[in-house]
């Protein structure tokens, strides 16, 4: 069954836009546009950029570049926008389309050649190649209306500048996600929780979800709706996919434990897929009449793409769909993860994160047993799920919690190590990691920022989407790494009080 709803970035457009003006006569303008166009190819062949570069004719006035904003905002396709300025472009021309423009934008200031040919500059060469004074006229305006927006220095033929652009447009591709992201959630939040709760309203203003609730019993009429048919083929592609324990196969003794958990992903699946839902939650305290807590079902879908939280947790599952849409195409992946256990030995300290069922089996590239085990909450029968370990290799963990006036993105940068001892007794999904600087500065700032135990972990994109991601939607990101220390960090979440109220105005 493949149903994955990770889309293809290369169907997304980025409008590459050059200002210039009609002082400098029509040859300088003709070779104004032949030599963006060049850039702009250049960018769209580039291999760490994914999506589609699409040149647009150069702007030489203030309607065009209104023109250009709104009909932006109105391309669905349209993921964001690349500024740069060729020659001098009056900056007043460019304020009403600053102004209306919606998508996400980035500064390129670069040139058209690398080096200078400097015996044969002449005032038509300075006329034409002054990207260094027009960039600056653009920078000012853009800080003057405070416009969000990621600047990017240096020639497009350099691979650091390619691979920074190219951040930054899976960063807006999450944008554009969560800003068509239906999130169903399946009962309310675990009770007396209080970092599951938050504001759905202003979420829907800040990120552009859409999170409202559904009960578990309509998800049970589509569960019980399942076909036998389709349960068997499912069930095949299980035995085929996975190491599946005897007990659950054909003719074992908890077959029928395996086939509910095929009518749960198939109940689930048919649910979100005529709700348009590309995110969901569930509960352990509001199953309704399902005999498991989903578990195999829940693993299944994040893996095609969907975003989860666990016990209501929707800002993880919006976070766990952005992630799933930035990493697109690349190895490793995303999951619902939260740190569970530590080993404090000096020197070595690790934690071990995992959840009750529900960690994506993206996480790995080994093969996944496919087993049942007792459930101590829930009260239902004994649920499937996926065992597997992380593979080892770069990562970040990343929390999204509501401030009561903002929300509040923390993340921390991690290495996630091969398990140091087996784990037998263990049936669930799991991962082992060290924090950077280290675990006591770690989990302090954690704590301090008041960071959310569920947290997205990443191994397909690094902390470097994250902040562009942030940029993007103006919203607080605190960034716990190997150059973090507690007094500046306390510091800048105090600042950022601040900050974050007055940008808000009153």
């Amino acid at each position: 069954m493949n149903g994955s709803i990770i889309p293809d970035l290369a169907t997304y457009e980025v409008w590459f836009v050059t200002g210039s003006q009609n002082l400098y006569g029509d040859e300088t303008l003709r070779q104004v546009a032949e030599q963006s166009q060049q850039i702009a190819s250049a960018l769209g062949a580039a291999r760490d950029v994914p999506v589609t570069v699409k040149w647009m004719p150069v702007l030489k006035d203030s309607d065009s570049i209104r023109r250009l904003a709104l009909d932006a905002n109105a391309n669905d396709r349209v993921i964001g926008v690349i500024a740069w300025m060729h020659t001098f472009s009056p900056a007043k021309m460019w304020i009403t389309g600053l102004d209306l423009l919606r998508k996400p934008l980035l500064h390129l200031h670069t040139q058209a050649n690398v080096e200078l040919p400097w015996s044969e500059i002449d005032m038509d060469f300075m006329n034409l190649n002054q990207a260094a004074h027009g960039d600056r006229e653009f920078g000012y305006i853009q800080t003057r209306l405070g416009v969000a927006r990621k600047t990017v220095v240096g020639h497009v033929s350099n691979p650091v500048v390619a691979a920074r652009i190219g951040t930054w447009t899976r960063a807006a591709a999450g944008w554009a996600a969560t800003h068509e992201l239906k999130l169903a959630r399946f009962g309310d939040n675990m009770r007396f929780v209080a970092v599951t709760e938050g504001d759905k309203t202003e979420a829907e203003l800040q990120f552009g979800v859409q999170v409202n609730t559904w009960g578990v019993n309509d998800l049970v009429e589509a569960v019980d709706a399942a076909t036998e048919a389709d349960v068997d083929a499912l069930v095949a592609e299980y035995e085929e996919l996975y190491e599946v324990v005897p007990e659950l196969r054909s003719g074992g003794e908890r077959h029928d434990s395996l086939r509910y958990g095929a009518r749960i992903e198939l109940g689930l699946r048919s649910f979100l897929e005529a709700g348009g839902f590309s995110a969901f939650t569930t509960s352990f305290e509001d199953l309704g009449g399902l005999r498991q807590l989903p578990g195999l079902a829940v693993q299944r879908l994040m893996a095609d793409g969907y975003g989860f939280g666990a016990e209501g947790d929707w800002k993880t599952a919006v976070l766990v769909r952005a992630a799933k849409v930035m990493g697109a195409g690349l190895p490793g992946g995303a999951s619902l993860m939260e740190d569970y256990t530590y080993d404090m030995t000096p020197g070595n300290e690790l934690i071990l994160g995992a959840h009750m069922l529900e960690v994506c089996p993206s996480l790995t590239t080994s093969r996944p047993r496919l087993e049942v085990h007792p459930l101590g909450i829930g009260g239902r029968e004994d649920p499937v799920r996926l065992v597997f370990d992380t593979d080892a290799g770069p990562a970040v963990v990343v929390a999204l919690s509501d401030m009561r006036d903002r929300f509040r993105l923390v993340a921390n940068v991690v290495e996630v190590v091969p398990l140091p001892h087996p784990l037998p007794k263990l049936p669930v999904a799991r991962a082992v990691w060290k924090p950077e600087p280290d675990f006591a500065t770690s989990a302090a700032a954690w704590l301090v920022a008041g960071a959310a135990h569920h947290t997205v972990m990443s191994t397909a994109v690094g902390i470097d989407v994250f902040e562009d991601f942030a940029e993007i939607a103006r919203n607080e990101l605190v960034v716990i790494d190997k150059n973090t220390n507690l007094r500046d960090f306390s510091r800048e979440l105090r600042w950022n009080q601040a900050y974050y109220r007055l940008a808000r105005g009153l």
